[in-house]
């Protein structure tokens, strides 16, 4: 007697990715635009997943649709089935030597460079991709799994931190500088044995202050660490680009805070010079990122091994 063959699964993992993105943005209309789906297709695949199931998974208030009680448990469970459908998707891709690395800006810039060329002279086939953007959005990117791991500034902050694993990578100091001989400090004073400007808070505060866009890893550390001291700062600009600060600061348009390792080549050059904060501790960690649900291919697992032997 022939078994009687089980019959096939009624939902669609489009049906899913529809539920998990209403779940998490509170909206078809916002769901429909993260999936690039017309409203109506999300508002359909949505009712055929609750008629199939036969259960309300929203309750509608308003324009707001608001999780019903049942709704939590199925999206713990469409979760898990769409990340191993991308895993298996993506399987034959990283049997491949290919590597998308995210990096946020200074990192990318300055620290990630020596890296690549180390991971090449190791497997020399290698395909490596780089994204750098800020913290933020690098984050965002390991989250969509379209980064296989990210290096980045600031404090990693997922929206599900269940699926994101974050590791310390480096330890990093920003440094408050400005252009050497700056009309802003010239009533301050300069310690020669340590080669720096030495202010207090307050006396920093009255500087004019160009910092990095909110949403950087570096901007991070500076609301938490310096401008929390300084209630009173006058933060004149923000920029998205260390080197545009850079360049902003050695023309003396105000008193920058960045990474050592951007402006280290102009402090050694004595074009631009250290301004000690009394009391100010900027160190910072650097963080290493990935989604549980990316497969560890040969090449992910070679770099992960050079970022955990790393000393610099």
């Amino acid at each position: 007697m022939t078994p009687h063959a089980l019959p096939l699964p009624k939902l669609t993992l489009k049906q899913l990715a529809v539920f998990v993105s209403i779940y998490q943005t509170g909206s078809t209309s916002a769901a429909s635009e993260a999936l690039h789906l017309s409203q109506s297709a999300v508002s359909s695949a949505l009712g055929t997943l609750e008629t199939r199931l036969q259960m309300p998974l929203f309750e509608r208030v308003g324009r707001r649709l608001l999780p019903h009680h049942n709704a939590h448990a199925i999206y713990v469970q469409a979760q898990t089935l769409l990340e191993q459908a991308v895993s298996l998707e993506q399987y034959h891709e990283h049997q491949t030597e290919q590597i998308r690395i995210g990096a946020s800006t200074t990192i990318g810039n300055y620290a990630l460079p020596p890296l690549i060329a180390e991971l090449y002279g190791a497997l020399p086939e290698a395909h490596i991709d780089v994204t750098i953007a800020n913290t933020q959005e690098v984050v965002h990117e390991v989250e969509q799994l379209t980064v296989d791991m990210a290096l980045v500034e600031g404090t990693p902050r997922p929206s599900d931190t269940n699926a994101i694993v974050q590791r310390a990578w480096r330890t990093d100091t920003l440094m408050v500088f400005a252009k050497a001989g700056s009309k802003w400090l010239a009533e301050c004073d300069y310690d020669d044995t340590a080669q720096c400007y030495q202010l207090s808070p307050n006396q920093l505060a009255r500087l004019p202050l160009l910092v990095r866009e909110v949403g950087s890893g570096t901007r991070q550390v500076i609301d938490e660490q310096l401008l929390q001291h300084l209630p009173e700062a006058r933060v004149m600009m923000a920029v998205q680009q260390s080197e545009a600060i850079k360049h902003m600061v050695s023309a003396d348009i105000g008193i920058g805070c960045l990474s050592q390792h951007v402006i280290q080549p102009e402090l050694d050059a004595g074009s631009l010079v250290q301004v000690k904060v009394t009391g100010i501790d900027l160190a910072r960690t650097w963080w290493l990122v990935w989604h549980k649900a990316r497969h560890k291919s040969a090449i992910w697992q070679a770099f992960m091994t050079m970022l955990n032997t790393d000393k610099t």
